[in-house]
Formats: C-alpha cells, structure tokens, sequence
C-alpha cells in the first residue's frame, strides 16, 4: 500500500487580474493503508490537497511523495472519486466500471473480468448493461466506487463522494467504503463536510484552517473500526469537539481535552489525540 508524504506544499491559483493562494506549507505523513478524512472551512483548499495529490494540479512550492515517488502527474494506482461521480451517460455500467482499465489500455477481457468483479463488490453485479440514468443516486455512487476498486487502487482520494446522496443511503454506503477498506487495506484521503463522515471513516481527521489551506491539527480517533462506534458516548463526543475546533479558530482548550481523552483511552495512540 502506498506511504504518502506532503511536504511544506503549496499551491496558487493564477487569475485574471489576481493570485489565490489556496494550500501554504502543508505537512502529512500518511501511513501505508491508513484511512484519513480532511475537513475544514469551505474553500480552504481540500478539494486542491486532493488534485495535487492526485497530480492533477502543480504545486508551486514543496512536494508529495506517494510510494516513495514524488508526484508530477497522474499515477496508475491513484483513484479519485468526485461528488458528480464522473460517469459516462452513453455507457453502460459494465463500461463505465471498465474505462480505467481501457483509458490504461488493458486487454478487453482482463478489463472486464476486473470490472465485474468490482461490480460485484459492490452489489451492482446484477446490473451490467443498464445505463447510469437507470440507477438510483445511491447506485450511481457504487458504480463511481466501482471503477476505482477496478484499478486495484493503492491510494484512493474522495472528494465529498457521498454529500449528495439521502442520509440513510450515505450511511449504507458509508459502511461499505469501510468494509472496501477492511478488506483491502489501501490508504484513503477523504475530504467531506460531514463531522459525523469523518470520524467513521477516518483513522486520523486532519483539521485545516481557512483559506490559505493549511493544516491546523490532527485528531487521532482511537475509536474508529470498533464494532458499533458509531451508537457510542465516545463517537458523539469526538464530533462536538470537532466541532468545536471547527467553529473556534485556536481554540487550544478542544486540543487540550482531546489530548485528555487519549490518556484515558487505553487504545489512543501514545502520541495523544490532537498533533499539532
């Protein structure tokens, strides 16, 4: 699985009349097969941590390394899934599943033969050769996730995958990306609003502050992956000091009380809760 360093990484937008600094210094260590949720303000550069990391957007300072490369253009076991799902209206599913592996020029029955399988993982196997408008939003987001398993990923980036999907189907397919993750053990960036989202699906939830994108602390959530965690005391009270975090810039009493919390939580890690 693949190791991921970010190191002091910037980026800035160029404009017509003005520069937008949308990411400045930032600094992750991502270990091999560690789940991660980003949250933070709007507009304070997630979706940009993504595409960098992605090789899809430049930096202008610093440097990613994923797998011990540095990145300096798309790779071939990076996926990213977006909230509109990217899927292709005149294919079917089974092509949609598929065009990875033909954009990669696999051969036809290899492409296929992984595609559904994929599809299958995910419960669209019974479904091949419908189109993406006969499926539900839920299905829609299955089949996104589809192409992505495909590839046999080792880094998957999602970028808000399931903010548009009903709460009781973002909740089904919030425990699917976990039992994915269970099974294949790949590292995942999950950038989302969802205070809830991120403590679920992330080992480790990585504050930013506002725009300029940096990271402002990161929160250990020793709790996730325990059966039922998300019906726990332990589970509400990491989202309300999220949240507080998130409404109260340095708010460094949230830190304090998170770090309380990991000296008490025999499975906190022995760095504490919150690293700054």
């Amino acid at each position: 699985m693949a190791h991921v360093r970010i190191i002091d990484a910037s980026v800035t937008y160029r404009g017509v009349d003005r520069k937008v600094r949308a990411l400045d210094g930032v600094m992750l260590d991502l270990a091999e097969g560690e789940p991660v949720s980003v949250i933070g303000p709007s507009g304070c550069g997630k979706s940009t941590l993504l595409f960098a990391l992605a090789g899809l957007v430049p930096l202008d300072g610093g440097s990613m390394e994923v797998a011990g490369e540095q990145v300096a253009g798309p790779r071939l076991r990076t996926s990213l899934i977006l909230q509109d799902f990217g899927l292709l209206p005149w294919k079917t599913v089974l092509a949609n599943a598929a065009l990875g592996l033909q954009v990669r020029r696999h051969p036809r029955a290899e492409r296929e033969r992984n595609a559904i399988e994929a599809l299958e993982r995910v419960g669209l196997g019974d479904v091949l050769h419908t189109y993406p408008s006969e499926l539900s939003g839920g299905m829609r987001q299955r089949l996104a996730l589809a192409r992505a398993l495909a590839l046999d990923a080792d880094l998957l980036l999602m970028d808000e995958p399931l903010s548009a999907l009903d709460a009781l189907t973002r909740e089904d397919l919030q425990g699917l990306l976990l039992e994915l993750w269970r099974q294949r053990k790949h590292t995942a960036v999950l950038v989302t609003h969802s205070i809830e989202e991120a403590v679920f699906l992330g080992r480790r939830i990585v504050v930013m502050t506002p725009r300029p994108g940096r990271v402002s602390c990161v929160v250990d959530n020793p709790g996730f992956e325990t059966a039922g965690y998300r019906d726990t005391e332990a589970f509400y009270e990491r989202c309300a000091a999220l949240r507080r975090l998130l409404a109260e810039e340095g708010a460094l009493h949230v830190a304090d009380e998170l770090a309380g919390e990991a000296d008490t939580d025999p499975a906190a890690t022995a760095s504490g809760a919150v690293r700054r």
